[in-house]
């Protein structure tokens, strides 16, 4: 078997817009076409028996065990490997449940796509799933375990900690958008205007100010003490010399740590002696330069969470133990901890595996003890000092129990120092009482505190801490979002994307747009070429200007990646014909529809999608939608857009000279075609149907008629508004238009409007992506021939596949289909071609410069109009 593709798409797609995170693996099984499951001997047995938790997977049965029947019964190599990729992540500890395998119409071709949840193991269970069921067709061994521990090391890395994890999944859980901005725990929720950031447990709200003092030990106990708030006395020392003078004056027992440590690194405690003084500080010192010395406060340790300056949780935090059983080692005992399954490496379970350290070895040798004595039965023995988390440390939950006092103490502690999320660590006596009545005192305040012993507790309640910081950030989660439209079709996405831009910024809105020819942000271009894909949507949607996006989305994005949000309120599909077939295994209308259909499914169910009344692909969509439908017709007894209006629904048209709208039952005359100037008085038909679908877009998204109407007369057809489309040069009494056209449907459209012009010559300056069928090509030169009088041919700098030579040669079979004798001089250069051009235009002619970098063709057409006329004026 062979992987001839592999990708991750991580945005609706087009095989789920609900189960964005997919592998899609394009793969040739090879012979294995000829021999489902049930033709290779003992394959089945020897699958169960390696994998036997696949009888949990229902398949298409519906039950358990309903894999493992069609197994039996036979079935595909592609299917098979879909199931066992999504269980060699299950057994790694992520959980994955969609799967979908297809033929990809090629005999032995299929795409095996499963869900993921992260990429890089997906892609890993992807290979390896391969690699098992090839080998257990063949009769030879495959390493479960090796396969499973690298899985789990890819995820143990790569995966969110569970703190960060604890805060994405309720802003999940209440449909609030997330990405991650980078490969650690730095989060991007919501979009745009409203979107918000954390890093681990640290949110874009909390003061830099504040966590830099209390990374300052000695700082932040100075200040809470300085508001009377109870820390124990302490001196920072810098050298061995000060230090006999800080014991002195402090006294014993003692505590040392790094100024601005963290994770108990470098943490002595319950230091009663000089040597063990002097060893303390030696330790603290690999850690910081700074040493706190405080006087040792004898208690329980207590961790009090706070989240937007208030107590939301409060955990005993127990240091890493074990206790005896007359019969084990202590080594043994502490492996035998270490295969509890609640322990892992770090922060990836919820308890950390306790490690035998220097911390330990010393506290044996105090207590006279090796890792070889047996402990006796019952003897509890803590092994570190320290009580945190990430030392091997236990956790219970005793948030109900703080009294008011103490909660008060904790939010003005909080309050005081400017921490919106901290974790402040307490020794106490007995937490129920309040601190003045015992000896108590705020060990230190932390920054970017773990939520591990709130979350997953080894007793007591969980607490749904993540909630609280989506609280803080999102007090009313429907504002999470920003109005998106997303548009797409064959032709027209750009100028629509535009349109509705200028309505938009015309209501004051603050916009966002992506298209082919660049991505805007309230109006400035900041960045060009093509970004109509899911990377540049993802752009828009992380700017915190922006807060009313509109997105154009090309195919090609979708099937690379999926689409670069989880849903849209608008979607606007503008047409379905004949471009880009062949490629990516889209080869027909139907598959080609299917593709951009995604966008219309991916909009949210209160919203709308606009579709093309007069394009029977995109009619074909509005069954599968669970959102409301509006349409557009250039016809208004268009029987489809009548039916619907009829019905209650939203729709545009134009009737006599009028572009129309009806919205909830009422007709409105909007703006006189003539009086839409990208439409070159209503003569464009192309550009009428485009400001149809916006217009109606526009109203979907709740802008006013008034600033749609006032939109639709300022937009004009120059380089400013519509760069490269049907931007006009007058060279004396001649035209020159710049347009992106492209394919078969766009020349056609191209070809009515000149049609509808009186010139005395029509020129066009033509190509074709190489990408494109030989099919399309010829169609596109034969369609140009019978628009223009005289066509001059010209390269692209990327030819995409072809040579130079093959697509002329295409070209021209398609031209002299209509015009056999026709003489067309081919001029590769394209500032040669436009010399050439316009040096055979006659007066009142028209020149069409077709292009596929518009900037660049725009900057080569003025330059010349601009010398030209120069030298017509100055008579040179």
């Amino acid at each position: 078997m062979k992987i001839i593709e592999i990708k991750v798409l991580s945005g609706p797609n087009l095989w789920s817009v609900n189960r964005p995170n997919l592998v899609q693996m394009k793969l040739d099984i090879e012979e294995f076409e000829s021999l489902p499951s049930n033709l290779i001997a003992g394959f089945s047995e020897r699958l169960t028996a390696l994998i036997p938790s696949l009888y949990s997977h229902r398949c298409s049965e519906g039950s358990e065990g309903g894999f493992l029947r069609r197994l039996s019964e036979g079935t595909w190599m592609g299917h098979i490997i879909e199931h066992v990729a999504l269980e060699l992540q299950c057994l790694a500890g992520m959980e994955c449940g969609f799967g979908r395998t297809r033929s990809t119409g090629k005999i032995g071709e299929y795409y095996v796509v499963f869900s993921y949840e992260l990429p890089r193991p997906g892609l890993v269970a992807a290979k390896s799933a391969v690699q098992l069921v090839e080998s257990l067709a063949k009769a030879a061994p495959f390493d479960l375990e090796t396969c499973l521990a690298e899985l789990r090391a890819i995820a143990a890395l790569e995966g969110l900690g569970p703190s960060t994890r604890a805060i994405v999944e309720s802003a999940k859980a209440r449909d609030i958008p997330w990405r991650r901005l980078d490969e650690g725990s730095f989060i991007q929720f919501g979009y745009g205007a409203h979107l918000r950031r954390i890093r681990a447990t640290l949110a874009d709200s909390t003061s830099n100010i504040a966590v830099e003092v209390v990374q300052d030990k000695f700082l932040a106990k100075k200040i809470l003490q300085e508001h009377c708030l109870p820390v124990p006395p302490g001196l920072v020392v810098e050298d061995s010399a000060q230090l006999g003078a800080t014991i002195n004056e402090l006294g014993y027992p003692l505590v040392m740590k790094p100024v601005d440590g963290n994770h108990g690194r470098g943490v002595t405690t319950n230091i009663c002696d000089r040597k063990s003084a002097e060893l303390a500080f030696k330790k603290a010192r690999r850690h910081a330069d700074e040493v706190l010395v405080e006087r040792f406060i004898r208690g329980e340790d207590y961790r009090l969470l706070l989240i937007n300056y208030k107590l939301v949780a409060a955990a005993r935090r127990i240091p890493a133990h074990i206790v005896g059983d007359g019969a084990a080692t202590i080594q043994q005992l502490i492996d035998r901890e270490n295969v509890n399954p609640n322990r892992g490496e770090g922060h990836e379970k919820t308890l950390t595996k306790i490690e035998v350290d220097e911390h330990t070895l010393h506290i044996l040798e105090e207590n006279s003890l090796t890792l070889t004595t047996i402990l006796p039965f019952g003897t509890k023995l803590f092994l570190k000092d320290s009580a945190n988390l990430s030392t091997g440390g236990t956790s219970e939950d005793v948030t109900d129990i703080v009294p008011p006092e103490t909660k008060f103490m904790a939010e003005r502690a909080a309050r005081i120092l400017g921490l919106d999320i901290c974790g402040i660590d307490l020794i106490a006596t007995d937490i129920t009482r309040p601190l003045a009545e015992q000896d108590a005192a705020i060990l230190e305040i932390n920054a970017a505190p773990g939520f591990r012993m709130h979350t997953a507790p080894s007793s007591g309640r969980a607490r749904k801490v993540g909630e609280q910081v989506i609280d803080m950030l999102f007090p009313d989660a429907s504002k999470a979002r920003i109005p998106i439209v997303a548009v797409t079709g064959t032709n027209g996405k750009t100028s629509t994307v535009r349109l509705i831009s200028h309505i938009a910024q015309l209501q004051g809105n603050k916009v966002g747009c992506t298209t082919t020819e660049g991505i805007y942000v309230d109006g400035h271009c900041v960045a060009t070429g093509d970004c109509s894909g899911p990377k540049s949507a993802r752009m828009v949607l992380s700017d915190p200007l922006v807060d009313f996006a509109i997105l154009e989305c090309a195919r090609g994005g979708i099937l690379r990646e999926g689409l670069g949000f989880d849903r849209c309120d608008v979607s606007v599909i503008t047409n379905i014909t004949e471009d880009h077939l062949g490629l990516d295994g889209v080869d027909d209308l139907a598959m080609l529809a299917r593709v951009k259909g995604t966008v219309a499914e991916a909009t949210k169910n209160t919203g709308f999608a606009v579709l093309n009344a007069e394009d029977e692909m995109v009619l074909g969509m509005a069954g599968t939608l669970q959102c409301k439908v509006a349409y557009f017709a250039l016809q208004p007894d268009n029987p489809v857009l009548q039916k619907h209006f009829q019905a209650g629904g939203a729709v545009a048209y134009i009737k006599d000279g009028w572009l129309v709208s009806g919205w909830q039952g009422k007709i409105e005359s909007i703006i006189k075609v003539g009086c839409i100037p990208v439409t070159m008085g209503g003569k464009y038909e192309c550009m009428l149907q485009n400001c149809l679908a916006a217009s109606i877009a526009a109203k979907a998204s709740g802008i006013s008629s008034t600033a749609i109407r006032k939109g639709l007369r300022t937009f004009l057809p120059n380089v400013e508004m519509n760069l490269g489309r049907m931007n006009t040069f007058f060279l004396g009494t001649a035209r020159i238009i710049v347009d992106y056209a492209h394919n078969a449907h766009g020349f056609t459209e191209l070809g009515k409007y000149l049609n509808k012009l009186v010139s005395s010559q029509k020129i066009a300056i033509i190509t074709a992506a190489g990408d494109r069928r030989e099919k399309d090509i010829i169609a596109m030169g034969k369609i140009c021939a019978g628009i223009f009088d005289r066509l001059i041919i010209r390269h692209d700098a990327d030819t995409r596949g072809r040579s130079r030579e093959e697509i002329t040669s295409l070209l021209l079979q398609g031209i002299r289909e209509v015009k056999p004798l026709a003489s067309v001089p081919v001029i590769s250069a394209e500032d040669e071609a436009i010399k050439y051009a316009m040096d055979s235009l006659a007066s009142g002619g028209i020149l069409v410069v077709c292009s596929d970098d518009s900037r660049r063709t725009l900057d080569l057409v003025s330059r010349e109009v601009e010398l030209r006329t120069l030298n017509k004026n100055y008579g040179t």
